[in-house]
């Protein structure tokens, strides 16, 4: 069997008399990405900062490759763990050229004049900043000097790879652009990478698997098709993919909508009580689509999307967010459908 590439267990850390990791454990493969996504304050980056041995944690144990870096009775520091660190401020040294940047790590290191020559030249050719290599962080723009960032730790070539937030600092348009370019290079390189980021849309995008984290627990860890398709809970399910939840009671096989009394149908496991159901943006349909699954709502507000426009509709005691192809105005009565084998139930 292969050992992990990362291996955590029972890690806990307290802060303030604050529990910021409560027991947690979590595993990632050779070559795995796995992006954790959680609220402010779930843990991720005492998480990552642990890892990379910033913070040591109160209990529990890390492994890399099968050793172990911490332990109440082992600590390997930071320098010593071969982990390459990228961050949302580049952290780039502003008197040195791009070359400079990449070289001088395995300087310290002890590498051979060689070694760093050969090393540096991949690195460069890779991530495609050779025309770039004289120049000075102060001349680069926020992407290039995040690409220089990237090209640093394959260098490195670290055992594992920890992003914090690596994208956060740059415009939508080239986020998109190279975040793309970014796990290109990752995945080209064969590299195992953590990587914490607020942005849902971005973690599902990256991401082999993604951990949802809650109060320093993995509330969640699995593909990101899999949590999409069936969120474990309510959390996860507010958390994620912009879904809305709709209160009601659940009875077998239907739903009642909580101040509505409409009954709809749905394909989870059958259970009786209080509970949510869970609604995707995509799935409003006309309502003479699934009239067994009519819903009626108030419009609350209308926003074009481009492909689409993005309801937001009362329903019951609830505001939930609708996919159209039109505008409606609000304080309009807008009558939909959801196709039942769509419709998820979860306890309250």
């Amino acid at each position: 069997m292969t050992e992990p590439a990362l291996q955590c267990s029972s890690l806990s850390k307290s802060l303030g008399g604050k529990v910021v990791l409560n027991d947690l454990a979590v595993s990632v493969g050779s070559g795995e990405v796995v992006a954790l996504v959680g609220a402010s304050g779930s843990g991720k980056s005492t998480l990552l900062r642990s890892i990379a041995g910033l913070m040591a944690p109160d209990k529990g144990e890390i492994r890399i490759q099968g050793e172990v870096v911490w332990r109440r009775d082992r600590e390997v520091p930071a320098e010593d763990r071969n982990i390459g660190l990228v961050f949302q401020d580049y952290a780039l040294w502003p008197h040195m050229s791009v070359r400079q940047n990449l070289s001088f790590g395995l300087e310290v290191q002890g590498y051979a004049r060689e070694e760093i020559r050969r090393r540096v030249a991949h690195a460069l050719e890779i991530t495609q900043l050779g025309a770039l290599e004289a120049r000075r962080p102060s001349e680069l723009s926020g992407g290039q000097q995040q690409r220089v960032a990237i090209a640093r730790c394959l260098a490195m070539r670290p055992r594992l790879l920890l992003l914090d937030e690596p994208l956060s600092n740059l415009d939508a348009a080239l986020r998109d652009d190279l975040r793309s370019e970014m796990m290109r290079l990752i995945r080209a390189e064969g590299m195992t990478a953590v990587y914490v980021t607020h942005d849902q849309v971005e973690a599902m995008a990256v991401s082999d698997r993604l951990a949802v984290m809650d109060r320093g627990s993995i509330v969640q860890f699995a593909t990101p098709q899999s949590i999409y398709a069936a969120p474990v809970n309510a959390f996860v399910a507010r958390f994620l993919g912009g879904f809305s939840l709709i209160s009601g009671t659940a009875h077998e096989n239907h739903f009642a909508v909580c101040g509505d009394g409409k009954r709809l149908n749905h394909s989870s496991a059958g259970f009786s009580g209080s509970a949510m159901l869970v609604v995707r943006p995509e799935d409003g349909r006309p309502a003479a689509e699934h009239p067994e699954n009519n819903l009626t709502g108030e419009v609350v507000d209308s926003a074009f999307h481009g492909r689409c426009w993005r309801l937001q509709v009362k329903v019951g005691q609830d505001v939930i967010r609708i996919d159209w192809p039109r505008r409606e105005e609000p304080g309009s009565s807008l009558a939909f459908s959801l196709p039942p084998e769509r419709c998820m139930v979860l306890p309250a």
